[in-house]
């Protein structure tokens, strides 16, 4: 029986809809909504650091892609027995669009985009990484809303009244269940995980200000413990190493990475950040273009002034000439009279 609080799933058929010849997916509309969400906050953040406005595009033009590309290639070897089997199309392990991308992935590819993208732009690394904290659990959380659409990442059964409705028709059903079994939402309790992530971590930022990286371990820490716990009622198939699930483990380390990240971060650099930019490279701000500006401006005036003071002095000059030839002639004419 469906509990009157039930989450149900949505219709297959907004999975996907159609403009003109191109089959639009809600689950890739979800991403692009998560990844304009984090770029946007992300700027706003770095730029009020003192980096220039919009150069977070500059930067993002190398994480996104590498990104997805590390993401896909984590779902795919976390998951081999979904692609690689006899009679296998080895082409599905492209299809990003089925759903299947792992965070794990994706921030070790987003990362190796993200260093090269501030060695070309000059912005600290660390810098950016804690400008992009908040922002990255902002766009998991859309993430997460695409696997809702995409009918995928529930739980263990349940009989909680918020329990997710999945159709018995679903390839991840459970066999031997029968339907109307509910599930727990784990896509809905990542989203909250997820929300509640990015105002914690927007607090923190304000009223302790760490840097040099220790925001963005926090941010490991944060989603490696609600991963862990997430990850530990999912049903959907996935590799398992000494008993426990291969995401079990990245969450772990990226706990352990955090947390390695701020204790040497806090030993290695005791005061606060000098410039977003490392040494030699920097952004001198909007007041600079008008130092710029008015700086032409009285050099122009002065240029204006010195010759407006060699025209007067030429034409004081051609004036007293004429005087001087009229007295000379004059004295010789009063020495004739």
């Amino acid at each position: 029986m469906i509990a009157p609080l039930s989450i149900p799933s949505p219709n297959p058929d907004i999975a996907t809809f159609s403009v003109g010849p191109f089959t639009v997916h809600m689950y890739a509309l979800c991403i692009i909504a998560g990844i304009v969400a984090a770029t946007i906050l992300t700027s706003r953040r770095l730029t009020k650091r003192g980096a220039e406005p919009g150069i977070v595009l500059d930067i993002i033009l190398w994480a996104i892609p590498l990104g997805i590309i590390g993401a896909r290639i984590f779902h795919v070897l976390t998951h081999p027995g979904d692609y690689f089997y006899p009679g296998a199309d080895l082409l599905r392990t492209l299809y990003i669009w089925e759903g299947g991308i792992a965070i794990f992935g994706s921030l070790i590819g987003g990362a190796v985009g993200a260093f090269i993208g501030c060695r070309m732009t000059g912005i600290r690394f660390w810098t950016f990484a804690d400008a992009l904290a908040p922002g990255l659990l902002l766009a998991q959380a859309f993430g997460r809303l695409g696997n809702y659409f995409n009918h995928e990442l529930y739980g263990l059964p349940t009989d909680l009244p918020w329990g997710l409705e999945i159709e018995a028709s679903n390839p991840a059903f459970p066999i031997g269940l029968p339907a109307g079994t509910l599930f727990h939402p784990t896509f809905l309790y990542e989203i909250i995980w997820n929300l509640l992530g990015v105002a914690v971590i927007l607090w923190i930022g304000h009223r302790f200000n760490p840097q040099w990286g220790r925001l963005f371990g926090v941010y490991l820490i944060w989603y490696g413990a609600g991963r862990t716990v997430w990850e530990t009622i999912r049903i959907d198939p996935s590799e398992y190493l000494f008993g426990i699930r291969a995401n079990v483990w990245a969450a772990i380390l990226a706990i352990v990475v955090g947390l390695a990240i701020i204790v040497i971060q806090s030993r290695r650099h005791t005061g606060a950040e000098p410039s977003p930019y490392v040494p030699g490279r920097s952004w001198a701000g909007p007041k600079a273009a008008v130092d710029y500006y008015n700086t032409d401006a009285e050099n122009l005036g002065l240029r204006s002034a010195s010759a407006d003071d060699d025209a007067d002095g030429s034409d004081r000059t051609a004036s007293s000439t004429p005087s001087s030839e009229a007295t000379v002639a004059t004295s010789k004419t009063g020495s004739r009279s």
